[in-house]
């Protein structure tokens, strides 16, 4: 009851969430009108990227650029924490493969995507295995390590009931080991999915021209700032959508295996 008590109702929730980005959207507006009255061009009203955003989606020039990104950012996170699963997993029951891999990732983590985006070009040309690829590596690490440390806080006794039981190694992964991580591993994927969006963009604006990032930066240069900002909002929904169901499902999911929820 006190608990109950405490808690704003749903839609309240709602409205008291969505209260400071209003506000925000409403400053913006009243500054980019104030600017336009000044006679300058370089801001346009949120108002006006709205339907700048409206026509693009009218005339269908919002829908391959997205969907492009999205395609890209996601091909590369599967790859890439997929990869990353993987590995963390073998570094973390194994003390003498992650002595032995300590210098490699300590050199290759750090390296950020952007530096690599020359030697990208080289091999892969425009295109969506560059991003992919670079999407791939830079999911790859975070991943890596995330995993490879949930391993390590998996119970040893759990560890140890395997080979006394007589399972395989990939029973005792699917059975012992698997359950053991997957609040953590769910939590990796929902961090990386949103590291995979930006790294996607960062590379269409740097480098790779398609995509969402590549549509803003020519709404840019094309002196449409009511289109740039469009792409911007757009982008940002795009983000809070995807986190939205992240999230969502990784609560549904931790609940099934009886894990907290966050």
């Amino acid at each position: 009851m006190t608990e109950a008590r405490g808690r704003a109702p749903g839609p309240w929730r709602a409205v008291r969430a969505m209260a400071l980005p209003l506000l925000l959207l409403g400053l913006f507006e009243a500054l980019a009108r104030r600017a336009a009255a000044l006679g300058s061009e370089q801001l346009a009203p949120p108002s006006a990227a709205l339907r700048a955003l409206l026509r693009a989606a009218l005339d269908g020039s919002l829908w391959p650029a997205t969907g492009f990104t999205l395609g890209a950012a996601a091909l590369g996170l599967l790859i890439g924490a997929g990869l990353g699963t993987l590995v963390g997993i073998g570094l973390g029951l194994s003390p003498r493969a992650s002595r032995a891999g300590f210098l490699s990732i300590e050199l290759l983590r750090p390296l950020p995507s952007v530096a690599l985006l020359p030697l990208m070009l080289l091999l892969f040309g425009f295109g969506t295995n560059l991003e992919v690829s670079l999407v791939a590596f830079s999911t790859f690490w975070p991943q890596v390590l995330l995993v490879q440390s949930a391993v390590r806080q998996v119970d040893p006794q759990l560890l140890e009931l395997g080979p006394l039981l007589g399972l395989s190694t990939a029973r005792r992964l699917r059975l012992i080991v698997l359950p053991a991580i997957a609040p953590r591993l769910l939590t990796a994927v929902r961090m990386g999915t949103g590291f995979a969006l930006v790294i996607a963009l960062t590379i269409e604006i740097a480098g790779n021209p398609q995509g969402m990032g590549f549509a803003m930066l020519l709404a840019q240069q094309s002196l449409e700032p009511a289109m740039m900002i469009g792409w911007l909002m757009w982008i940002g929904a795009i983000g809070v959508l995807i986190n939205t169901g992240m999230l969502r499902l990784q609560r549904a999911l931790n609940r099934r295996l009886g894990a907290a929820v966050p």
